[in-house]
C-alpha cells in the first residue's frame, strides 16, 4: 500500500493562460517546491542526457524522422545518431518521468506541464489541474509578459505551442490534453483572479484529503 503523504499539484495549461503564474503563486503561498523548466536540467543530469537535447524534446512528441540522440559522459556531452527520433524522445520523456516520480515521493510540490498528472497517476495525493483562458486574455498575457509584441504573433505562438503540448500529451498518455475528464479541476483564469484560484485549490485539497496546506 502506498503511504506517500506528500501533496503534489500538477498543472497542465494553455499557452498564455497563466498556468505557470498560478503554479508559482501556489508554491509561494503554501511553501511548496516549484518545478517547471528545472525538471529538464535535473532529469538530464541524473540520466546522463545532454541538457540541450532534453530541452529540444520538451513537451514535443517524436517527429518520426531520423534524429540525434545526445548523451552526456560526465559533463562532456557527446552525440550519436539514432535510426529514429522516437527513441531519443522516449529517452528524454523517461528521464523526466523518473525525476518527477522521485521528487513526488520526496516532497510536496507543484509541477507545471510535462504530463506530470499522467506520470503521477498512481500517486495517492496528486491533484491534477488544467488551466485555460479565452484567446483574447491569452493574447494579452503573452504580450504583457513580453513573449511577442503584436496580437497576431501572440495568437500564432499560442496556437503552435498548444498544438505541440497536445500532441506530446496525447502521444505519451491514454488521455486527451485539455479534456476535463483527464483532470480533477479545470480553471478558467478569464473568470477568476489568481488568488481566488489558489483558494479554490486549497479548499479542494482540504475537502478531498482532510488536510490544510
Amino acid at each position: 500500500m502506498n503511504e506517500n503523504k506528500n501533496v503534489v499539484i500538477t498543472i497542465g495549461r494553455q499557452f498564455g493562460s497563466g498556468g505557470r503564474e498560478l503554479g508559482k503563486l501556489l508554491a509561494s503561498t503554501f511553501g511548496l517546491e516549484y518545478y517547471d523548466k528545472e525538471l529538464l536540467h535535473e532529469a538530464a543530469k541524473q540520466a546522463g542526457l545532454c541538457t540541450e537535447f532534453i530541452e529540444r524534446s520538451d513537451e514535443r512528441a517524436p517527429s518520426f524522422l531520423s534524429g540525434m540522440f545526445a548523451f552526456g559522459a560526465g559533463y562532456n556531452p557527446v552525440s550519436c545518431y539514432s535510426c529514429s527520433s522516437t527513441l531519443a524522445s522516449d529517452g528524454a520523456y523517461n528521464a523526466q518521468s523518473d525525476f518527477i516520480r522521485s521528487i513526488a515521493n520526496d516532497k510536496s510540490c507543484v509541477i507545471v506541464g510535462r504530463s506530470a498528472d499522467y506520470v503521477l497517476r498512481d500517486h495517492p495525493r496528486c491533484v491534477k489541474i488544467f488551466v485555460h483562458s479565452s484567446e483574447e486574455d491569452c493574447i494579452k498575457r503573452i504580450m504583457r509578459r513580453g513573449d511577442k509584441p503584436t496580437p497576431e504573433q501572440a495568437r500564432t505562438i499560442a496556437h503552435k505551442t498548444n498544438k505541440l503540448r497536445a500532441n506530446y500529451y496525447n502521444f505519451y498518455t491514454d488521455k486527451r490534453w485539455g479534456d476535463a475528464a483527464s483532470y480533477d479541476l479545470t480553471l478558467n483564469t478569464s473568470l477568476l483572479k489568481m488568488e481566488d484560484a489558489v483558494a479554490i485549490i486549497a479548499e479542494y485539497i482540504r475537502r478531498r484529503f482532510g488536510i490544510a496546506l
